[in-house]
């Protein structure tokens, strides 16, 4: 029998984090579970940075959209007129 070993939590990890002692007090005093906070906060900054990762590639497509059309026309008016003739 395998002997029992202390674990986190699924898909948690402990970590050390430096915060201001006087902060941390006045949350514990209140109550505030500074893990849960933490965690919340860490997953929106999280979520900020991808959504502005995304943003900048949509924006790098776009701008590779606009030089091919400027290079050779419009994709979708060069369907339309393919169907258009009945190619």
């Amino acid at each position: 029998m395998k002997s029992a070993q202390r674990t986190n939590k699924p898909g948690k990890q402990t970590v050390s984090l430096t915060i201001d002692s006087d902060v941390y007090a006045q949350a514990k005093k209140l109550g505030i579970n500074a893990s849960q906070v933490a965690e919340a906060a860490l997953a929106a900054e999280v979520t900020r940075h991808k959504t502005e990762q995304l943003r900048a590639e949509i924006a790098q497509d776009l701008d590779a959209i606009s030089e091919y059309e400027a290079k050779h026309g419009s994709f979708a008016a060069m369907a339309r007129e393919h169907y258009r003739r009945g190619d």
